[in-house]
């Protein structure tokens, strides 16, 4: 399997060219990755752009790759979110790591009302640049064209202000509905996940108002740092993308 990377001028290369890495992606390449001359790689700009060529040469800050074809992937028409809680620990980032693995299109950290974790001031950019940093990684991993946007971190208010233009479902192990069972409709779909310590009520009562539906995974309390990616899973089969 071709070792998979990111860089923003693989958008203005073409077949035939030299696409060149530097910096941290070619320290990882070479040093890393330890590629080497005639192997095979692909590298996309995290918007689509996806290139497929050769190593020509490889040295700790500098790689240059043979171009040989290139192609234009289009997002997916119909966009999954995934708002996850901030949660202690590193359960919330373990969350969006798996997520993007399992193809989520846009992550939005949520400041729910028993989050633990606070992202304030200085720290709110700060942790939003983590998780940016987690989803570049595991974008990588999972050879995907389009990198998920990490979005500013969003109160209960602005969470529920999206189901006005799309179908927010909030995952809810004691509600009846099965999350199989849900009509998504036509747009984008946000999976809401609250933290460690669950939806405050006031929160989940807003939520629904604005036109949230709950959902439940199966008969089991999943952890934060799982519910998402296993509803992931579940939604990317009954949209068709798996």
């Amino acid at each position: 399997m071709a070792l998979h990377f990111v860089d923003d001028g693989a958008a203005q290369t073409a077949p035939g060219e030299t696409l060149v890495l530097t910096g941290a992606e070619a320290h990882h390449a070479a040093t890393v990755r330890r590629v080497r001359e005639g192997e095979a790689v692909t590298v996309t700009d995290g918007r689509g752009v996806w290139a497929t060529g050769s190593v020509a040469a490889a040295e700790p800050r500098r790689v240059e790759i043979r171009v040989e074809a290139r192609e234009d992937r289009a997002e997916p028409a119909r966009r999954i979110l995934l708002a996850q809680a901030l949660a202690k620990g590193d359960r919330d980032e373990m969350a969006v790591q798996a997520a993007t693995e399992l193809g989520v299109d846009g992550i939005v950290p949520w400041q729910a009302a028993r989050s633990v974790s606070r992202w304030q001031g200085p720290k709110a950019q700060k942790g939003r640049d983590r998780w940016a940093a987690i989803v570049r990684e595991a974008s990588k991993q999972a050879h995907r064209a389009w990198i998920p946007e990490v979005e500013a971190v969003a109160s209960t208010r602005e969470l529920a202000a999206r189901a006005a233009s799309a179908t927010l479902v909030v995952l809810d192990p004691w509600t009846d509905t099965r999350l199989a069972d849900v009509e998504t409709g036509p747009g984008d779909v946000v999976l809401v996940v609250g933290p460690e310590g669950g939806i405050a009520p006031e929160e989940l009562e807003a939520l629904v108002a604005a036109g949230a539906v709950r959902a439940r995974l199966g008969d089991t309390v999943l952890r934060t740092s799982t519910a998402g990616p296993a509803a992931l899973a579940v939604l990317n089969q009954a949209l068709g993308r798996w």
